[in-house]
């Protein structure tokens, strides 16, 4: 079965150059997302980003690095992009994140998870080291210095609140996925796509719009998910996979932390709060590692009297990893650089430090109408 003509390859038109046409998707074909949130990659970045894959392949040592506490989209991009190196030629080729090497349950099946090693054997001096998905190179931990070495830097992403790290940079606001950058760059570099690399980058296009539910799902993203789905993949087969099957414990987790949150409809200027947290104690209790709580987000996010969401997930002594999803009126991403992190208008994070009831005190306030708040005043 032919795939669906790609842009950017022999098979559809070429690339527009427009960086406003490639905002909205009109041309590019791109997967992206009606909130842009800055400009799209130059015909210019392009050329570089594959002109540093083009100059090590196929003889070079390159690492690929995804962002702590891996997603869908870090690895599916990661790992699929990997998948489309060795398509090249690359075999001197390494792939890790940092923290424990430990793979989320979900993402367990995916296709070139032999590409991973431990942050603490990867390569110390490559020639191409390619960062997926994240905003920051803080999100990089002791990895981070591999983007001061020698070798080239490369850095695909989505977030808004990327300020830009490393040599070469394809950071696209208005994508929906760093699986988008990660698919157009390896069309651009003649890479076809086959079940293995389409495999990665469905998962990854699927979790960050919310198996096709959130506002970034355009026609683009669904044409882009065509073009996967006709290398052979099953949706329904990855999608219980990834999206319908947890441990019995997490089920009786989830149902513990549930009910423990907190509405507060005055909060965010009208607009409501709804916020829980998960400790460590609640994993030890239920016998359950931390992935477990990433989905947690969902059946919080969909209280009726909020627009805002919250989930507190303590990683350590008085440390928290915070998840932020807004339905519309508030920007949530403002809340989470104003507390140093980052991410979306409508999904964004941030690692608070001290009680949860401090934690969630920095939110409220950042979502209280003001100057530099996630919240602009009424009228």
């Amino acid at each position: 079965m032919p795939s669906p003509a790609r842009p950017g390859t022999a098979e559809g038109p070429a690339v527009s150059a427009d960086p406003d046409a490639a905002a909205t998707g009109a041309s590019t074909g791109a997967a992206t997302s009606p909130d842009p949130g800055g400009s799209a990659p130059s015909e210019a970045d392009w050329a570089a980003a594959v002109a540093a894959v083009r100059q090590v392949a196929p003889a070079g040592r390159v690492l690929l690095i995804c962002h702590v506490n891996p997603d869908g989209d870090a690895l599916g991009s990661m790992l699929g992009f990997g998948l489309g190196l060795r398509r090249l030629g690359v075999r001197r080729l390494q792939a890790t994140f940092p923290g424990p090497p430990e793979v989320p349950e979900p993402f367990r099946g995916l296709p070139g998870l032999e590409l991973l090693v431990p942050a603490t054997e990867a390569d110390l001096e490559p020639d191409l080291v390619i960062c997926f998905d994240a905003a920051s190179d803080s999100r990089l931990g002791d990895l981070a210095d591999r983007l001061a070495g020698p070798g080239t830097a490369l850095v695909l992403d989505h977030h808004a609140s990327n300020a830009g790290f490393g040599d070469v940079n394809l950071v696209d606001p208005a994508a929906a996925a760093t699986s988008v950058v990660a698919e157009e760059l390896l069309a651009r570099l003649g890479v076809p796509l086959d079940a293995g690399i389409a495999e990665c980058l469905y998962v990854a296009l699927s979790t960050d719009t919310g198996s096709f539910r959130f506002d970034a799902t355009t026609p683009a993203v669904h044409e882009m998910a065509a073009r996967l789905l006709a290398t052979g993949i099953r949706p329904g087969e990855i999608s219980r996979r990834v999206f319908d099957s947890r441990p019995f414990g997490a089920v009786r987790l989830f149902g513990e932390v549930l009910g423990r949150a907190r509405l507060e409809p005055e909060a965010a200027s009208g607009h409501g709060l709804v916020w829980t947290y998960a400790t460590q104690d609640d994993l030890a209790r239920h016998d359950q590692r931390p992935y477990v709580l990433e989905a947690l987000i969902d059946p919080v996010r969909c209280t009726a009297e909020a627009d805002v969401s919250c989930v507190v997930k303590q990683t350590g002594p008085d440390e928290w990893a915070v998840s932020l999803r807004s339905k519309g009126a508030v920007d949530v991403s403002r809340v989470a650089v104003a507390l140093g992190g980052g991410g979306h208008r409508l999904a964004a994070g941030f690692t608070g430090r001290g009680t949860v009831d401090e934690v969630v005190d920095r939110v409220r306030a950042e979502l209280t109408p003001g100057p530099g708040s996630g919240v602009a005043p009424e009228g």
